[in-house]
């Protein structure tokens, strides 16, 4: 039987991870790893740090889900890593145990239902596609009318900014910053 680790995240400074930590200690962690950062961040020392102290056999325990992971595809990518370690995963909130068989059920079927979304978003992706093309429709965005583009850069090499050349002819201000460059015109100097 290993240790209990504990994760506590906050989204900002503003918050305070006292109160996860008091849980995690409560339900036994020996040791909490804390960050504060967003849920979208990659870069997590806290989190590191843990999965650079655990050893097989330890469990990972947090309070809430969302604490590890914003998505259903990256809990069950993290979940996945934790069991290739020898790991195991204690949610307290939703009451998960991965070191349990029925724990380690709820994660699959997890797995199958985001599996599942992800089939049916392709599949509706495609039922649409198919009478758009018979309408005539092509998936993605319309061509870029060429004439347009040498039109505005034209306009960029006579004086006007690209941001006024864009608006007169009905592009993207990043479009005309794009050709240009590919044209090999020069970004002019921000004006006030």
């Amino acid at each position: 039987m290993g240790d209990m680790l504990g994760y506590a995240r906050v989204s900002t400074g503003d918050q305070d991870v006292a109160g996860q930590r008091l849980r995690l200690e409560q339900a036994g962690a020996l040791k909490v790893f804390t960050d504060v950062c967003s849920g979208k961040a990659k870069d997590r020392p806290g989190l590191e740090a843990l999965l650079a102290h655990a050893r097989r056999g330890d469990t990972l325990a947090i309070v809430r889900l969302d604490r590890l992971g914003r998505s259903l595809a990256e809990l069950l990518a993290t979940v996945a890593m934790l069991k290739e370690r020898g790991i195991g995963l204690l949610s307290l909130e939703e009451r998960i145990d991965t070191t349990s068989a029925a724990g380690e059920l709820v994660f699959h079927v997890f797995g199958a239902i985001a599996h599942f979304e992800q089939r049916l978003i392709a599949e509706r992706t495609k039922d649409g596609i198919a009478p758009a093309r018979a309408r005539g429709k092509r998936p993605g965005r319309e061509p870029v009318d060429m004439d347009k583009i040498k039109a505005a850069l034209k306009l960029v090499e006579a004086g006007l900014s690209p941001t006024e050349a864009a608006k007169q002819l009905g592009l993207g201000r990043s479009t005309v910053y794009r050709e240009m460059s590919l044209a090999g015109l020069q970004r002019p100097p921000y004006t006030s």
